[in-house]
């Protein structure tokens, strides 16, 4: 049998209002139309719901029985279908997973910890670690928020840019390019690590330096950027980072930094969601409180 849950409403009127009329005025339609619905809910149910005695109706045992569960359950329609209300912080329950390049998660997720832990001290963040793209977790919603250098394909993952990064140049203290002008010629004769997940050897400044008619030796893959540091710091390797989300990182190990030679475009920054948190307040509030963490390290520096 198909239930009309239309008839929850009409139920939850009649019971409260303990009359035809009544609970047709409540719920603004005619008598004969609240008539034919309760007849259809005696129908539905087996019993008579309200029985005449005298010139009233009196509700019989088994509405009495369920009176209290049907508003319950009519208000939580209500609830689940009205508008959003205003975000509660205080009393919001609730778990975020924010997967983001290893280097911004460094770099900022301790203020973004801090600043959700301060406003909404019941939510709780998964700080992912970033395995690549994979746009069907975003769909799946197994990922609330994540980092990409690139604006995705797919129109239901929305994207906020938040920043461009330039790259830089990361040695150790003494390294022999830190002695007079870093030229493209010197910086490809050098020794090189790239920093990828999967151990490529290769990456856009190789396609950089060959339209120059130059070639760099790259011994070393890092699967992080705090890896690719560390070994920058105990060798003569050369690392090429984005500037402001290993800044950080780069002053804690002392590292040496230089400008690229190379004129390389700056390295874009996006968050990355997916439409179905359009419109959820808690989503939308955690978006924004993670855009100020990342903006933070483009600010520049005070005096």
């Amino acid at each position: 049998m198909q239930l009309d849950l239309n008839l929850l409403t009409a139920l939850d009127a009649l019971l409260e209002e303990g009359s035809v009329a009544g609970a047709a005025a409540r719920l603004h339609v005619t008598a004969p139309a609240m008539s034919r619905s309760l007849g259809r809910i005696r129908k539905a149910t087996g019993d008579q719901i309200l029985v005449r005695t005298g010139r009233s109706m009196v509700p019989t045992t088994r509405a009495l029985a369920m009176r209290a569960q049907v508003h319950a359950l009519v208000q939580q329609a209500h609830h689940l279908l009205s508008a959003q209300r205003e975000l509660d912080l205080a009393a919001l329950d609730r778990v975020f997973t924010v997967r983001w390049h290893d280097a911004l998660t460094a770099a900022c997720g301790t203020s973004l910890i801090t600043a959700v832990h301060r406003q909404a001290p019941g939510v709780r963040l998964r700080l992912s670690a970033e395995p690549g793209r994979d746009d069907a977790e975003l769909r799946r919603g197994e990922v609330d928020l994540e980092s990409s250098s690139g604006a995705p394909a797919l129109p239901d993952i929305r994207h906020r840019l938040v920043g461009s990064d330039r790259l830089v140049v990361a040695v150790r203290p003494g390294h022999p390019l830190t002695e007079g002008p870093l030229s493209v010629e010197r910086y490809a004769a050098a020794e090189h690590l790239t920093v990828s997940r999967r151990g490529s050897l290769r990456d856009p400044i190789d396609d950089a330096l060959t339209a120059r008619g130059l070639e760099r030796r790259v011994v070393a893959a890092g699967p992080t950027a705090a890896v690719a540091l560390q070994i920058a710091r105990d060798t003569d390797l050369v690392v090429t980072v984005p500037d402001a989300v290993t800044r950080a990182a780069r002053e804690q190990l002392g590292l040496a930094t230089l400008p690229s030679p190379l004129p390389l475009p700056e390295v874009p920054l996006y968050l990355l969601w997916h439409q179905r948190y359009d419109d959820d307040r808690a989503h939308t509030w955690l978006r924004d409180l993670a855009a100020e963490a990342v903006q933070a390290l483009f600010a520049p520096p005070t005096a």
